[in-house]
């Protein structure tokens, strides 16, 4: 009997680490004002259609999903010294659209692969562009990410914080 009620334990107690890991999707009406405000200047004439609030390490995000222009648009939000700012906005492209010197750089690299997801992310403050390439059955985390920056392609060593 002991060992039924221990291993109920560890069944619900790994259930609820791995719920405390979820991304919670947040209506936009309960989305906070300030946040909204920040999507609406950077993207005006954007329509907000979800959320997702994340805390990871020791920072807190908003990814706002939305549409504009008929296309759909991605902004990740991140709360710095109190207040919401737009990090980067995200697409997705055809890996065809991609500048040519991305394409090398990845092409050259011993991370070569033929990317089945491509999303375009623009920093903020004219950081530059990452493009983050999703190799065929690894749908979670790119395979590849690719720094574009005055006209120049690197392969990132380390994942891109944001």
């Amino acid at each position: 009997m002991a060992v039924k009620n221990i291993i109920l334990l560890a069944t619900m107690l790994s259930a609820g680490a791995f719920a405390a890991h979820a991304e919670p999707k947040v209506a936009v009406k309960d989305m906070p004002p300030e946040v909204i405000a920040a999507v609406q200047k950077a993207q005006p004439g954007i329509t907000i259609t979800e959320a997702e609030y994340k805390a990871r390490d020791g920072r807190e995000y908003y990814d706002v999903e939305g549409k504009l222009k008929g296309a759909e648009i991605e902004l990740d939000m991140l709360k710095q010294n109190g207040v919401w700012e737009v990090v980067e906005i995200q697409r997705d492209i055809k890996w065809s659209s991609a500048p040519a010197a991305v394409r090398e750089a990845v092409e050259k690299s011993s991370k070569g692969i033929v990317p089945v997801r491509v999303i375009e992310s623009k920093q903020a403050d004219d950081k530059g562009v990452v493009y983050e390439l999703f190799a065929p059955g690894q749908p979670q985390d790119p395979a590849v990410e690719v720094m574009w920056k005055n006209n120049k392609a690197e392969v990132l060593k380390e994942r891109w914080p944001h």
